[in-house]
Protein backbone atom coordinates (compact mmCIF):
# COMPACT_ATOMS: atom_id res chain seq x y z
CA UNK A 1 0.00 0.00 0.00
CA UNK A 2 1.85 3.10 -1.12
CA UNK A 3 -0.12 5.93 0.30
CA UNK A 4 1.30 4.81 4.01
CA UNK A 5 4.65 5.58 2.98
CA UNK A 6 4.77 8.69 4.79
CA UNK A 7 8.12 9.63 2.52
CA UNK A 8 6.78 11.37 -0.26
CA UNK A 9 4.07 13.53 1.80
CA UNK A 10 6.57 14.63 4.54
CA UNK A 11 8.45 16.25 1.90
CA UNK A 12 5.78 18.03 0.34
CA UNK A 13 4.67 19.32 4.40
CA UNK A 14 8.07 20.05 4.95
CA UNK A 15 8.74 21.95 1.58
CA UNK A 16 5.07 23.55 1.84
CA UNK A 17 5.75 25.54 5.04
CA UNK A 18 9.08 26.39 4.33
CA UNK A 19 7.37 28.38 1.24
CA UNK A 20 4.61 29.32 4.06
CA UNK A 21 7.03 30.72 6.28
CA UNK A 22 9.66 32.61 4.06
CA UNK A 23 7.52 34.13 0.90
CA UNK A 24 3.98 34.79 2.68
CA UNK A 25 4.44 35.65 6.62
CA UNK A 26 7.00 38.59 5.67
CA UNK A 27 4.50 39.88 2.80
CA UNK A 28 1.95 39.83 5.52
CA UNK A 29 3.87 41.52 7.77
CA UNK A 30 4.85 44.22 5.46
CA UNK A 31 1.01 44.98 5.27
CA UNK A 32 0.49 48.69 6.26
CA UNK A 33 -3.13 49.48 7.56
CA UNK A 34 -4.71 52.60 5.99
CA UNK A 35 -6.40 53.74 8.96
CA UNK A 36 -3.98 53.18 11.60
CA UNK A 37 -5.21 53.90 15.08
CA UNK A 38 -1.73 54.94 16.21
CA UNK A 39 -1.72 57.92 14.14
CA UNK A 40 -4.49 59.68 15.20
CA UNK A 41 -3.90 63.11 17.30
CA UNK A 42 -5.27 62.40 21.09
CA UNK A 43 -4.40 65.27 22.35
CA UNK A 44 -7.28 67.28 21.28
CA UNK A 45 -10.53 65.10 20.45
CA UNK A 46 -12.69 67.14 18.24
CA UNK A 47 -16.21 66.95 20.69
CA UNK A 48 -18.62 69.09 18.71
CA UNK A 49 -22.17 69.44 19.86
CA UNK A 50 -24.83 67.50 17.24
CA UNK A 51 -27.81 69.67 16.93
CA UNK A 52 -30.76 67.29 16.73
CA UNK A 53 -33.23 68.22 13.65
CA UNK A 54 -36.27 68.06 15.68
CA UNK A 55 -35.30 70.29 19.04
Amino acid sequence: MPQLNPSPWFAILVFSWLVFLTLVIPKILQHIFLNDPLLRNLDNPLMEPWDWPWF
